[in-house]
């Protein structure tokens, strides 16, 4: 009996970790990086043992089973870090530093200007701040799709799917496409 339940629940876990919602594993990471910190390599790794065997776990099982999942289908994550910043490199080849803040995320370009991108819970919008003018980018509808705005102003409702990230990127070119290498 006890046997069928460990494979039944490493099954489940299996299928969850194939259901492509990786995730940040924000919690199991916030606490290691916390036992990292705390002291010198001696008390970390003292820290750490017991941690391993029982918090760990515990942790990797709340990360995969539930925050992971809520950030793969919101796209942020429950756990993440405010006041985060991470260097990132950009595809013109310039290094851009990203903060996580409480409400979006702030970028700061190689020239030191700083751009904001801000989540409004009350409209369910993402906005754009750039030189002190704020631009809404999307919002949510109630029927789970997205109101886009277009740079010309003009908004366009599409799918939160494949289609409608092709619509997107018709209405954005003007429906031309170059080949890239």
């Amino acid at each position: 009996m006890m046997k069928t339940k460990i494979i039944s629940l490493a099954i489940a876990a299996s299928s969850m970790l194939a259901s492509s919602c990786i995730g940040s594993f924000g919690l199991t990471n916030n606490i290691l990086d916390w036992n990292k910190n705390v002291s010198n390599k001696w008390v970390n790794e003292i820290i750490f043992l017991p941690m391993a065997c029982i918090v760990y776990p515990i942790t990797g099982v709340v990360d995969v089973l539930v925050l992971n999942s809520v950030e793969f289908w919101t796209g942020t994550n429950p756990i993440s870090k405010v006041g985060h910043e991470e260097n990132v490199w950009g595809k013109d080849g310039k290094l851009y530093a990203v903060k996580t803040l409480k409400n979006g995320y702030q970028i700061t370009r190689p020239t030191g200007e700083k751009i904001f991108f801000t989540y409004n819970k009350k409209n369910k919008s993402w906005s754009l701040e750039e030189e002190g003018k704020q631009t809404e980018i999307f919002r949510f509808n109630e029927d789970g799709t997205l109101k886009v705005v277009l740079p010309s102003g003009e908004t366009m409702d599409v799918a939160a799917n494949e289609q409608g990230a092709y619509q997107m990127r018709m209405a954005l070119n003007e429906g031309v496409y170059f080949a890239q290498r």
